[in-house]
């Protein structure tokens, strides 16, 4: 789910060296869910300690992050916090696929149907509350900052992009980043060219979005940019409007220009929803427009070695040898950031 505006945006494939010295706000639920979704076992599986408890999106944070950080990249991750009320309905459909995927995967599975168990095994999986505060300590011991959001994630992201100076972008798979005002929003950062899909593998490369770039070559303004989002659907209104795609969307707000008319122009549609889907568009609005956010001092805590190895390797099986391997990593980059200096991140 999540606002889809793919084909009438302008985007620029980047290089990940191009990003040295840069500071990122990464959406972290958003990039949580990847690793689940993609770091697994043949079968479909999650990785999992020797309790089968599900350990992916550690191995993510901690082997890809290194990957990046390696890189000259500084992270903050943000968390959500409690998400607006209009999303649970979003959340409450979620719940449902992920009761029938799992359905499904158990179907694939007694058939010995290894791609149906690849395909269902993926959507299934949630993220708990021991995963996400185990998340934040792991991401804290590498010296990661975390930042917790009053709500949205992707909301305060884009928040702390515009007002901190030395932040450079936001990242995040979903565009709704652009609706909540990220000037820059960086999709696919990863260092490998291949993202795993249900049919394979497929080509990807990091790409930059700039706000302003979107706004010059649609001809039209941030909150235009909003009301566009939401007559094509987003995770307030995943339905949208019948029959409005990215072009027509773009074309109605082009002509009627005020929010009140363009919306005025597709009452029609919007009442022909059924009930549950109907939408206020003015509270979906007031969201993006002026979301809960707040505040935050960047500041990044020094490598724990000692935390690293106790959630890894203590609490969850990892292997030593590779965590100690990939310590040495880590540590190679915080001895250059001492050399640097935190001032010339800024």
């Amino acid at each position: 789910m999540g606002l889809n505006i793919r084909e009438i945006i302008p985007r620029k494939e980047i290089e990940i060296p191009s990003l040295n010295k840069k500071i990122v706000c990464v959406d972290a639920f958003n990039t949580l869910y990847q690793f689940l979704s993609t770091i697994r076992q043949a079968d479909g599986t999650p990785l999992m300690d020797d309790q089968k408890r599900v350990t992916s999106h550690l191995s993510g944070i901690f082997y890809r992050n290194i990957s990046l950080l390696s890189e000259g990249i500084k992270l903050i991750y943000v968390f959500d916090g409690e998400a607006p009320k209009l999303k649970l309905k979003t959340h409450e459909k979620r719940a449902e696929n992920r009761d029938l995927a799992k359905e499904r995967y158990g179907e694939a599975r007694q058939n010995e149907d290894l791609s149906g168990m690849k395909r269902y095994s993926s959507q299934f999986l949630r993220l708990n509350e021991e995963m996400i505060i185990e998340s934040k300590e792991l991401l804290e011991a590498m010296g990661i900052m975390v930042v917790q959001a009053p709500s949205e994630g992707e909301a305060e992201a884009a928040y702390l992009c515009r007002i901190k100076e030395g932040i450079y972008a936001s990242v995040s798979q979903d565009y709704d980043s652009l609706l909540f005002g990220a000037p820059k929003l960086i999709r696919n950062l990863t260092l490998s060219r291949k993202r795993k899909t249900f049919n394979g593998w497929s080509e990807v490369a990091p790409e930059i979005i700039e706000l302003d770039k979107v706004l010059d070559r649609l001809e039209i303004n941030l909150d235009q940019l909003i009301c566009l989002g939401i007559l094509i659907g987003t995770d307030y209104n995943p339905k949208g409007i019948p029959g409005i795609g990215q072009k027509r969307a773009l074309d109605i707000v082009k002509k009627y220009r005020q929010p009140i008319l363009i919306f005025n122009s597709v009452e029609e549609q919007l009442m022909s929803l059924k009930e549950e889907d109907r939408f206020d568009w003015k509270e979906i609005f007031e969201l993006f427009h002026k979301p809960a956010v707040v505040d935050a001092e960047i500041k990044f805590k020094k490598i724990n070695e000692d935390k690293i190895k106790e959630i890894l390797v203590n609490r969850h099986n990892f292997s030593e040898e590779r965590v100690d391997k990939s310590l040495e990593r880590l540590k190679n980059v915080e001895e250059k950031n001492k050399q640097k200096g935190l001032g010339e991140w800024f």
